[in-house]
Parts: structure tokens; C-alpha cells; sequence
């Protein structure tokens, strides 16, 4: 069996899959296997997939977004590790040798990101290293990091991560909301590298940054649904899930200020109901504050914080 999986789903990337298809396929470190899913692409991704020694799938139920196509690779993969890399991101040509040689097997290995501008600009999100903490532990310091949920600064054991029988939602979006996290928590070992190992392309014309508003209020409630799923999964725990639900609200609360006047009300209306606002952790004097700010307005709380 190869030690890596690495899974990457494709629509109408034609312009960037040659990019982070080389940038695998010459790494320093060749045991791994390469899995890519076209969800319906109509352009000449597919060609171009082709020409590359990769295990294509070509999905028969298409158009359920990322989840999906994920979820269908995680089933193939035979890999120790799976990772998740965006069709129109790339890898450093060393990350699969920095993770080989990471110690005692871990159950999640995380790597730092670059972003990556289109006028040529390049960010390095650095963090901190840590190795082999709990998934409490872990998830308490990686809460802090700059980017948390994107799967694709992650190596997950496949033997964990399919025993814990983990998915991406599928046919909606934020398809990856909550899941990273809840990984990391239910994981016994857990180690950080410094290593800044992915590239992560800022798209001006990528689905982040052009919908509708109605695609917008569409993502909130999406986000919603989820959100309820996951944090009535987090009291079932038997593990100290605080920081977790902490973070699920934190997000949840941030999300709906995408919306726009009784979208907006019902919304935040609905939220205190639920007893959202109450799950932000305060064992902190900021985060007192915080809280009663957010749940007076979180609009006005994140206008504050810029």
C-alpha cells in the first residue's frame, strides 16, 4: 500500500489542474497515489487529467459539489494518510518527505498554507508546532490558527479517519463546515509542523467570491443545518467538547451577518432561541465581553473587531 492518498476533486479547473497535478506528481517523495474526481467538468479538465498516470474517476451522479466527490476517493483510497488537495491549488515539491518523517504516527499531521495571489503577492500563514497532544489539547491551539476547517492542510491516517466513518456534507455548501474540527477531537494523537507545505490560489473568480445574494442566504442556512447536526453530535461525546461547540457558534454567529434585514433579525431571533450565543466559551474577561456584544449585534462586533 502506498503511505499517501491524495485526493483531489475537479470542476472546470482547466487552467489550473496541469499546475497541481506537476506539483504531486514531482514531489520528492513518490509512494503515493493519486485520486482525482471530476464532477461533470465541461471544459477540457478531463483531457488534461488524462494525459497525467492518476487514478481518474468520473463521477455518474454529478453536480453534488466537493462533499461528494471527496467522500466517493475516500472509499478508494489505499493510502496511511489521506490528504485533500484543491484542483487549482498546489503542494511544495517536499511536503509528502516532511511528513514521512513525522515520529510516532499520528493520527492527524497539521501543515501550515501560502497564500497565493493572482498579481503575484504570496502570504505565509506560519504557525505554531506542537506533537502527539489529544485531540482536545490539539484542537484548542489549531482553533487559533488563521485557517482551521479547509481539509487541505491536513494528513489524516485513512485507517482513523474511515473507522470514525467521517464524510463531507454533499449537495450543499460549507461542505467541510465543522468536520476538520470534529476530527481533531476525536483524535488520541495529534502533531503540528511548521512546514509550509500548501499554496492556496486567492481566485477572484472562484464560487468564494461571486454569488447571489440569494446563493449567499442559501450558504447560511446550509450552514445551518449542519450546525445542529454537529453540535447534537458534540454533547453525545463522552470528551470535553466545550471548545469545540465554542467554535461551531462562533462560527454559526459570524455567518449570518452575510444577511440583510429581516434575513438578518429572524435569523440572530433564532440563534438566541437555540441558545447559540450561550456556547461561546467566557473564561476570560475579553471573551465576556464578546459574548454580550455578539449577542446584542454581531454585526457591530465584527464591524468593531475590522
Amino acid at each position: 500500500m502506498p503511505k499517501f492518498s491524495i485526493i483531489i476533486p475537479v470542476y472546470n479547473l482547466e487552467n489550473y489542474i496541469e499546475t497541481c497535478l506537476e506539483s504531486i506528481l514531482h514531489q520528492t517523495n513518490q509512494d503515493m497515489e493519486v485520486l482525482v474526481v471530476d464532477d461533470g467538468s465541461t471544459d477540457h479538465s478531463v483531457e488534461k487529467i488524462k494525459k497525467y498516470p492518476v487514478h481518474l474517476i468520473e463521477l455518474e451522479k454529478e453536480g453534488y459539489g466537493n462533499g461528494h466527490a471527496r467522500n466517493v476517493a475516500v472509499k478508494k483510497a489505499q493510502g496511511d494518510y489521506i490528504l485533500f488537495v484543491d484542483g487549482d491549488d498546489y503542494i511544495e515539491p517536499d511536503l509528502l518527505e516532511t511528513l514521512a518523517s513525522v515520529p510516532n504516527d499520528p493520527d492527524l499531521i497539521r501543515y501550515q498554507i501560502r497564500k497565493v495571489y493572482e498579481d503575484g503577492r504570496k502570504e505565509d500563514l506560519q504557525e505554531v508546532s506542537f506533537e502527539d497532544k489529544n485531540g482536545v489539547e490539539a484542537f484548542s491551539i489549531i482553533s487559533t490558527f488563521h485557517i482551521v476547517e479547509s481539509p487541505c492542510c491536513y494528513a489524516v491516517k485513512r485507517a482513523f479517519y474511515q473507522g470514525g466513518q467521517f464524510r463531507f456534507q454533499e449537495n450543499a455548501y460549507h461542505e467541510d463546515f465543522g468536520l476538520i474540527p470534529y476530527i481533531i477531537i476525536k483524535a488520541k494523537k495529534v502533531t503540528s509542523i511548521t512546514k509550509i507545505g500548501y499554496n492556496y490560489l486567492q481566485r477572484t473568480g472562484s464560487i468564494m467570491h461571486h454569488s447571489t445574494y440569494e446563493q449567499a442566504k442559501k450558504k447560511v442556512y446550509d450552514m445551518y443545518g449542519r450546525y445542529q447536526d454537529l453540535m447534537r453530535q458534540a454533547k453525545k461525546e463522552s470528551i470535553d467538547t466545550s471548545i469545540y461547540r465554542s467554535f461551531l457558534a462562533n462560527s454559526m454567529i459570524l455567518k449570518i451577518t452575510e444577511l440583510k434585514g429581516k434575513d438578518y433579525r429572524e435569523m440572530k431571533k433564532k440563534l438566541k432561541e437555540e441558545h447559540v450565543f450561550d456556547e461561546i466559551q467566557t473564561n476570560t474577561l475579553p471573551r465576556k465581553v464578546k459574548k454580550q456584544i455578539l449577542k446584542w449585534s454581531p454585526k457591530l462586533y465584527y464591524r468593531l473587531r475590522g
